[in-house]
């Protein structure tokens, strides 16, 4: 680290870190624009694009369908709407001290299936499926994009054309340049002031504001802001590793690269045969479909009589003065149609545009997730996995950082309970825990048919709960605990004794009564 720091301590300014690691992004740059060029042209447009610019317009739409309809599904997958995507667990001597004490259990998995929902309805609350939809199009389409999430705001979403950074040999982020544009209304004030001393300060006109961030060590990060060389007091401090809000993400990883190699780029070939041949046959049914009249020289027929014809006129002249010109192209515009065909068939498999997947319908079960996390997998080569190590499990850190900070979830113990997200064949969430849980009260039943004392050793109440932690409920004044029922056993047993007293009174007041009778009697 102290290579780094020397490294970038030499060059003081943000805009000269920019400018020093920009050169090494600019290949991967030129293929996002060309990938953008051919699906999404607004995505990555060229540089020195502005609102009046007018943008390439492609011939085909299987590339725009195609990043949509991925993006949709890896959206549906990265952030489930019907149950959280990550478990927290126990580890460390936590867990052993709680194999060794059973009934404690599920009590603790109650407690972190209530952290797991409230973590989840912060992510609904922030309104992130907007931002990450918009990220998962950028990686599919430009292989990079970087994503910052601020305190109590939605998360922001940097193309590649706006920032650079550096990795180490094993991929993990050392530095981050941020470039963007900002009004010089919107500085802080005595950074206008200093702006004005210099000469730069100008109303009506926006300035570039660079981001910096680098690792200082293993657990922290420097962060500060720079307009004209001049750093901003305010947005001077360090960030923890573990709760760091800016992530650099990659569709596909490659060893020794700063940046990640796009998910369109590994179909590139196909999408520009699928575009050419998409306007040679647009071009060539136009030129076919036009339709030209020759009269022959010297011919009876005039040509303004035939021009100015309406259905139904009579004119004179010839049937033999006028031909009609024609292409006579049919057999080649069919031999493009069945090439683009071809073409969008692969395209479609590539971008699981033929995999019915979901169904459908407003919610979408757990199964179904599972099923669509396997397709993905398969298909796509681990790509899901590697958006949930280095998206998924960041932000839930993050967000469950910042709620125990503002007291949202009861502060965990360091080092006791960590996410993990589960991802792929396995299942997402607690749902796969569910299903084994099901299919062992199935087995249980069988076996009670045989022997009805299995049931016997089934804990009811423990049951009960792991089941509603499963399906993700709020077992809270729904559930009786331990305490409850004893108690009500105990008042049930009170009121059996007090019965059993009121019968036995009520047998023997009789026999009193007539003794009493005798003795008066005598």
């Amino acid at each position: 680290m102290e290579i780094i720091n020397e490294v970038v301590t030499r060059q003081n300014t943000a805009k000269e870190r920019y400018e020093t690691l920009k050169a090494d992004r600019q290949q991967f740059l030129d293929r996002a624009r060309e990938c953008s060029e051919l699906t999404i042209p607004s995505l990555i447009p060229d540089e020195g694009h502005n609102s009046t610019s007018e943008l390439y317009s492609p011939f085909q739409s299987v590339g725009a369908r195609g990043v949509n309809n991925l993006a949709s599904k890896l959206l549906l997958l990265l952030l489930p709407p019907n149950s959280p995507f990550f478990r927290l667990q126990i580890s460390g001597d936590a867990k052993k001290e709680m194999s060794q004490q059973p009934e404690m259990k599920s009590n603790i998995e109650k407690s972190l299936g209530e952290i797991e929902r409230d973590v989840s309805n912060k992510i609904e609350e922030l309104a992130l499926r907007t931002s990450v939809f918009e990220a998962l199009k950028h990686l599919i389409v430009g292989g990079n994009v970087l994503t910052y999430l601020p305190k109590d705001d939605t998360m922001r979403v940097y193309p590649l054309s706006q920032f650079v950074c550096r990795r180490d040999p094993q991929g993990t982020l050392i530095e981050i340049v941020i470039k963007e544009s900002i009004a010089h209304t919107a500085l802080d004030e005595d950074i206008k002031e200093q702006m004005k001393i210099n000469g730069d300060y100008k109303d009506d006109e926006n300035c570039d504001i660079y981001t910096h961030i680098y690792k200082l060590d293993t657990k922290k990060f420097y962060v500060c802001q720079e307009v004209k060389g001049i750093k901003i007091p305010s947005t001077i401090g360090t960030i923890m590793a573990d709760a760091m809000p800016y992530q650099a993400l990659r569709m596909v990883r490659i060893d020794s690269e700063n940046y990640g190699r796009s998910f369109v780029e590994e179909f590139i070939g196909d999408l520009k045969s699928l575009e050419g041949l998409s306007q040679s046959l647009v071009e060539s049914a136009a030129a076919s479909s036009k339709v030209v009249f020759m009269v022959k020289p010297n011919a009876v027929t005039r040509k303004r009589d035939l021009a100015n014809t309406r259905n139904g006129d009579i004119i004179t002249g010839s049937e033999g003065d006028v031909a009609v010109l024609q292409a006579n192209k049919q057999y080649d515009l069919q031999v493009v149609q069945q090439s683009i065909q071809k073409l969008e068939e692969r395209m479609s498999y590539a971008f699981l545009l033929h995999t019915a997947i979901q169904r459908d319908a407003e919610r979408v079960t757990a199964q179904e997730i599972r099923y669509m996390a396997e397709q993905l997998e398969t298909s796509m080569g681990g790509v899901y996995s590697l958006l949930s190590q280095e998206f998924q499990l960041p932000l839930v850190r993050v967000l469950m950082k910042r709620m125990s900070q503002n007291k949202e979830i009861p502060s965990l113990p360091k080092g006791t309970v960590k996410p993990t997200i589960i991802t792929g064949i396995e299942a997402l969430g607690r749902g796969n825990d569910l299903q084994k849980l099901r299919e062992f009260v199935a087995e249980i039943g069988q076996l009670a048919q045989i022997n009805p004392q299995v049931v016997q050793a089934l804990n009811p109440n423990d049951l009960i709960t792991r089941i509603a932690t499963g399906l993700g409920i709020d077992t809270e004044g729904l559930i009786k605990s331990s305490e409850q029922l004893q108690a009500e056993q105990q008042q049930m047993m009170d009121m059996q004794q007090q019965q059993q007293l009121m019968d036995t009174a009520q047998q023997v007041a009789p026999q009193v009564a007539n003794n009493m009778t005798k003795e008066m009697g005598n």
